[in-house]
Protein backbone atom coordinates (compact mmCIF):
# COMPACT_ATOMS: atom_id res chain seq x y z
CA UNK A 1 0.00 0.00 0.00
CA UNK A 2 1.41 3.71 -1.02
CA UNK A 3 -0.62 5.73 1.14
CA UNK A 4 1.21 8.00 3.49
CA UNK A 5 0.41 6.56 7.15
CA UNK A 6 0.65 10.14 8.13
CA UNK A 7 -1.34 11.92 5.47
CA UNK A 8 -4.28 8.45 5.88
CA UNK A 9 -4.21 9.18 9.88
CA UNK A 10 -5.02 12.94 9.58
CA UNK A 11 -8.06 11.42 7.57
CA UNK A 12 -8.97 9.25 10.27
CA UNK A 13 -8.60 12.15 12.78
CA UNK A 14 -10.80 14.35 10.41
CA UNK A 15 -13.23 11.13 10.37
CA UNK A 16 -13.02 10.61 14.31
CA UNK A 17 -14.17 13.84 15.01
CA UNK A 18 -18.03 14.71 13.82
CA UNK A 19 -19.20 18.03 15.07
CA UNK A 20 -22.00 16.74 17.86
CA UNK A 21 -20.64 12.61 18.29
CA UNK A 22 -18.76 11.36 20.84
CA UNK A 23 -15.43 10.45 19.98
CA UNK A 24 -14.82 7.20 18.47
CA UNK A 25 -12.20 5.49 19.64
CA UNK A 26 -12.04 1.99 17.60
CA UNK A 27 -10.81 1.66 13.99
CA UNK A 28 -11.37 -1.83 11.62
CA UNK A 29 -9.02 -1.44 9.00
CA UNK A 30 -9.91 -3.45 5.17
CA UNK A 31 -7.13 -4.32 3.08
CA UNK A 32 -7.52 -4.37 -1.32
CA UNK A 33 -7.46 -6.81 -3.67
CA UNK A 34 -4.10 -9.01 -4.31
CA UNK A 35 -2.79 -8.22 -0.54
CA UNK A 36 -3.22 -8.50 3.30
CA UNK A 37 -3.82 -7.05 6.15
CA UNK A 38 0.03 -6.43 7.44
CA UNK A 39 -0.46 -3.65 4.89
CA UNK A 40 -1.95 -1.47 7.60
CA UNK A 41 0.96 -2.31 9.91
CA UNK A 42 2.45 1.52 9.68
CA UNK A 43 -1.12 2.92 9.67
CA UNK A 44 -1.55 0.78 12.77
CA UNK A 45 1.37 1.68 15.19
CA UNK A 46 0.65 5.34 14.50
CA UNK A 47 -3.35 4.97 15.33
CA UNK A 48 -2.38 2.48 18.65
CA UNK A 49 0.21 4.98 19.49
CA UNK A 50 -2.42 7.78 19.57
CA UNK A 51 -5.07 5.99 21.73
CA UNK A 52 -6.93 4.11 19.13
CA UNK A 53 -8.12 0.53 19.40
CA UNK A 54 -7.41 -0.75 15.84
CA UNK A 55 -8.86 -4.05 14.42
CA UNK A 56 -7.51 -4.87 10.89
CA UNK A 57 -9.97 -7.65 9.14
CA UNK A 58 -8.27 -10.21 7.21
CA UNK A 59 -10.33 -10.83 4.04
CA UNK A 60 -10.43 -14.35 2.41
CA UNK A 61 -10.61 -12.57 -1.00
CA UNK A 62 -12.74 -15.92 -1.75
CA UNK A 63 -15.76 -14.44 -2.85
CA UNK A 64 -17.39 -11.15 -2.26
CA UNK A 65 -19.88 -12.09 0.07
CA UNK A 66 -17.30 -13.89 2.30
CA UNK A 67 -15.31 -10.66 2.36
CA UNK A 68 -18.37 -8.70 3.59
CA UNK A 69 -18.74 -11.45 6.13
CA UNK A 70 -15.47 -10.87 7.58
CA UNK A 71 -15.27 -7.38 7.65
CA UNK A 72 -19.18 -7.88 9.78
CA UNK A 73 -17.54 -10.82 11.79
CA UNK A 74 -14.89 -7.66 13.01
CA UNK A 75 -17.59 -5.07 13.61
CA UNK A 76 -19.73 -6.96 15.84
CA UNK A 77 -16.93 -7.07 18.14
CA UNK A 78 -15.32 -3.70 17.92
CA UNK A 79 -18.12 -1.22 19.01
CA UNK A 80 -18.64 2.15 17.32
CA UNK A 81 -16.12 2.63 14.85
CA UNK A 82 -14.61 4.03 11.82
CA UNK A 83 -14.24 1.42 9.11
CA UNK A 84 -12.21 1.92 6.11
CA UNK A 85 -11.29 0.19 2.97
CA UNK A 86 -8.60 0.77 0.61
CA UNK A 87 -8.89 -0.25 -3.13
CA UNK A 88 -11.40 -2.96 -3.65
CA UNK A 89 -12.02 -2.33 0.31
CA UNK A 90 -13.95 -0.02 -0.83
CA UNK A 91 -16.32 -2.53 -2.16
CA UNK A 92 -16.54 -4.03 1.12
CA UNK A 93 -16.64 -1.31 3.64
CA UNK A 94 -19.73 -0.01 1.38
CA UNK A 95 -21.68 -3.37 2.05
CA UNK A 96 -20.61 -4.09 5.62
CA UNK A 97 -20.86 -0.22 6.48
CA UNK A 98 -24.64 -0.60 6.99
CA UNK A 99 -23.73 -2.34 10.01
CA UNK A 100 -25.11 -0.53 13.71
CA UNK A 101 -21.57 -0.14 14.76
CA UNK A 102 -20.16 1.78 11.87
CA UNK A 103 -20.23 5.49 12.66
CA UNK A 104 -18.00 6.86 9.46
CA UNK A 105 -16.56 5.41 5.94
CA UNK A 106 -12.94 6.11 4.87
CA UNK A 107 -12.13 5.70 1.62
CA UNK A 108 -8.43 5.48 1.09
CA UNK A 109 -7.60 5.17 -2.69
CA UNK A 110 -10.61 3.15 -3.10
CA UNK A 111 -14.12 2.17 -5.13
CA UNK A 112 -17.01 3.89 -3.65
CA UNK A 113 -19.93 2.67 -5.07
CA UNK A 114 -23.39 2.52 -3.90
CA UNK A 115 -25.05 -0.10 -1.56
CA UNK A 116 -25.35 -3.45 -3.74
CA UNK A 117 -23.41 -1.49 -7.11
CA UNK A 118 -20.99 -3.80 -8.48
CA UNK A 119 -17.28 -3.08 -9.46
CA UNK A 120 -18.35 -3.88 -13.14
CA UNK A 121 -21.47 -1.31 -12.65
CA UNK A 122 -19.05 1.52 -11.28
CA UNK A 123 -16.18 0.92 -13.54
CA UNK A 124 -18.51 1.81 -16.69
CA UNK A 125 -19.42 4.88 -14.94
CA UNK A 126 -15.90 6.04 -15.63
CA UNK A 127 -16.06 7.51 -19.09
CA UNK A 128 -13.15 6.06 -21.44
CA UNK A 129 -10.08 7.40 -22.12
CA UNK A 130 -9.76 8.98 -25.38
CA UNK A 131 -7.22 6.63 -27.93
CA UNK A 132 -6.47 9.72 -30.65
CA UNK A 133 -5.99 13.69 -29.50
CA UNK A 134 -8.48 16.11 -30.97
CA UNK A 135 -6.76 18.26 -34.13
CA UNK A 136 -6.02 21.30 -31.83
CA UNK A 137 -4.24 19.04 -29.47
CA UNK A 138 -1.87 17.75 -31.77
CA UNK A 139 -1.04 20.77 -33.66
CA UNK A 140 -0.33 22.05 -30.09
CA UNK A 141 2.11 19.63 -29.43
CA UNK A 142 4.13 20.09 -32.38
Amino acid sequence: MKISALALTATLAIALAPAGQAAVKSIVLVHGAFADGSGWKPVVDILERDGYRVYVAQIPETTFDADVAATKFILDRSGPCVLVGHSYGGMVITEAGVHASVKSLVYVAAFEPNVGESAGELNGKTPRRATTLPPSAEASCR
